[in-house]
């Protein structure tokens, strides 16, 4: 372990995806107790109609299965992974979302903005999907309405893909939800993230590249006049752990072979994989980098076992940090 620990800008927030694709809500639940329990900030999930890469995988709708973790749960966060644009009028998304505050109490709603990706999704369910670059347009038309129903007594917006006139939003959340813009195109993308997200996360798909992503973020708050420290950096990760290094081993070669490109690129050289003591220094590696939030998927059938092992070994190695 390094002598030195980086000193984060703010403080480090673990956060872990939830059972959703081929999974029953009784997993997901006792899955969202548990975390809640063990401490975890965030509780996430995917945004997808189908599930990836197999349409035919059975998977819940994001917000509904929110709106139910809300209510067996305490004091995590509950955020999107992300959700796009088209799949939602932003006008009610800005009511589920206030419906899903209410639910949980202020301050706990994240909504997680990224571009969609995943063509078939959108088109075989009548959902408008056009170019990227009019997809990240109708992605910042939606955060500039979200944060005004929730904060203003009507909404006027007219935009390229989304108008509204004289919208009201009752009620309105006693604490603006954040908003989190994900995907890791350095000028446009991190520019709609530069004016508007409260937090900036990084695929897994670049984790190895996190450096230059983090520097891109940088340039592009300059571009806006906005202080860089005030954005907060998240990194979407897999982590494997086991209590031994034959044991990490192993489970690493697994993950590989599942996760693929995707999610599993790199894992071995720039992921996040070990005993603990290891998984705490690929942490403190992000840390050094900016990043001081991670969503994680615990690889394993049933997470709960990685994430015991996660709060009991890893978490109090960053105990100084977690606070504020």
């Amino acid at each position: 372990m390094p002598a030195t620990r980086p000193i984060p800008t703010r403080p480090i927030r673990f956060g872990v995806t939830l059972p959703q694709i081929k999974r029953t809500w009784q997993e997901a639940r006792d899955t969202a107790i548990e975390l809640d329990r063990l401490g975890f900030d965030h509780l996430w999930v995917c945004d997808h109609m189908y599930g990836v890469p197999v349409p035919t995988l059975p998977i819940f709708e994001a917000w509904t299965e929110l709106a139910a973790v809300a209510a067996v749960t305490q004091r995590a966060g509950l955020g999107t992974l992300v959700t796009p644009p088209f799949f939602r009028n932003p006008a009610i998304l800005a009511k589920q979302v206030a419906t899903l505050d209410a639910i949980a109490g202020p301050g706990r709603a994240i909504v997680g903005l990224g571009a969609g990706w995943f063509a078939p999704e959108f088109e075989q369910t009548g959902c408008a999907f056009p170019t990227l670059r009019e997809r990240l347009r109708a992605l910042e038309e939606t955060a500039q309405i979200l944060k005004s129903l929730w904060t203003e007594e009507k909404t006027t917006f007219t935009g390229r893909h989304f108008q509204v006139h004289d919208a009201v939003s009752q009620p309105k959340p006693p604490v603006r939800p954040q908003i989190l813009v994900g995907g890791g195109g350095e000028k446009v993308l991190m520019g709609i993230a530069a004016r508007h997200a409260d937090i900036w996360n990084n695929m897994a798909v670049f984790q190895a590249q996190l450096a230059q992503k983090v520097e891109a973020l940088r340039r592009r708050c300059g571009d806006v006049g906005r202080d860089f420290d005030s954005i907060e950096v998240s990194q979407q990760c897999v982590v494997v752990l086991a209590a031994d290094e034959a044991g990490a081993k192993a489970a690493l070669e697994k993950a590989t072979k599942l996760y693929g490109g995707h999610m599993g690129g790199a894992l071995a050289e720039h992921g996040i994989w070990g005993t603990p003591d290891r998984v705490v220094e690929c942490i403190e590696r992000h840390v050094a980098l900016g990043c001081t939030t991670f969503v994680i998927e615990f690889f394993g059938r049933d997470t709960r076992e990685p994430a015991r092992l996660f709060a009991e070994r890893v978490m109090p190695a960053f105990a100084g940090t977690r606070t504020g």
